[in-house]
């Protein structure tokens, strides 16, 4: 199976009905078609499947220094009158950073832009480990970080917490990309083993 091309949105139309929900909601709101010069894409739990019912949609989007008043204008144009409306200009991860947060049937959508690649973003990196963690681990993987989320953890945390990662959760994550397909498949499976002792209620 060729990668997926996390940029598109075709994989949530035949994903699970939450997936397709998701793809239902962005394209109502239009964003794909309205930030497309900001590469918008989708990140967090909906594109990995083990998001729970309060998960937001994630958008990440590269917005060069000079164009952030305009993308600014842009959202509060198009998004302006949604419930739940705001838009803030936080530093995050030492950047600042373009927050935008709105609701569109029945989802949380959080837009976020920064003036650097989104494939250099946090957001998108943390997809593809825990993408490249979830295919080794399968099934049993998805289930327990769900579990973790739906017992009040965040997503980065929870997938720490069931590779037994010392320090910072998010950091440690990032770390990961330096590991080798059979090096993250030798950690995955030495926790499998024992995934269930990591649960609340073990």
């Amino acid at each position: 199976m060729p990668p997926r091309n996390w940029h598109e949105l075709d994989y949530l139309r035949t994903g699970p009905a939450r997936q397709q929900q998701a793809y239902a909601a962005l394209q109502s709101a239009g964003i794909w078609s309205l930030l497309n010069e900001f590469r918008p894409t989708l990140a967090g739990t909906v594109p990995l499947d083990v998001d729970i019912a309060s998960s937001d949609l994630d958008v990440l989007c590269e917005v060069p220094t000079p164009a952030t008043a305009a993308f600014q204008a842009l959202l509060r144009r198009h998004f302006g009158t949604k419930p739940g409306f705001a838009l803030a200009q936080p530093v995050i991860d030492g950047f600042s950073t373009t927050l935008c947060q709105f609701q569109q049937a029945g989802f949380a959508v959080e837009i976020f832009g920064q003036a650097r690649p989104v494939a250099a973003q946090n957001g998108f990196r943390h997809l593809l480990v825990e993408d490249r963690i979830l295919q080794l681990g399968g099934p049993a993987w998805r289930t327990a970080v769900r579990q973790l989320k739906q017992q009040g953890m965040k997503t980065e945390p929870a997938f720490a917490h069931l590779l037994e990662l010392p320090g910072n959760p998010y950091a440690a994550l990032l770390a990961l990309d330096d590991l080798s397909e059979a090096q993250l498949h030798a950690l995955v499976m030495a926790r499998t083993a024992h995934i269930g002792d990591l649960l609340p209620g073990s």
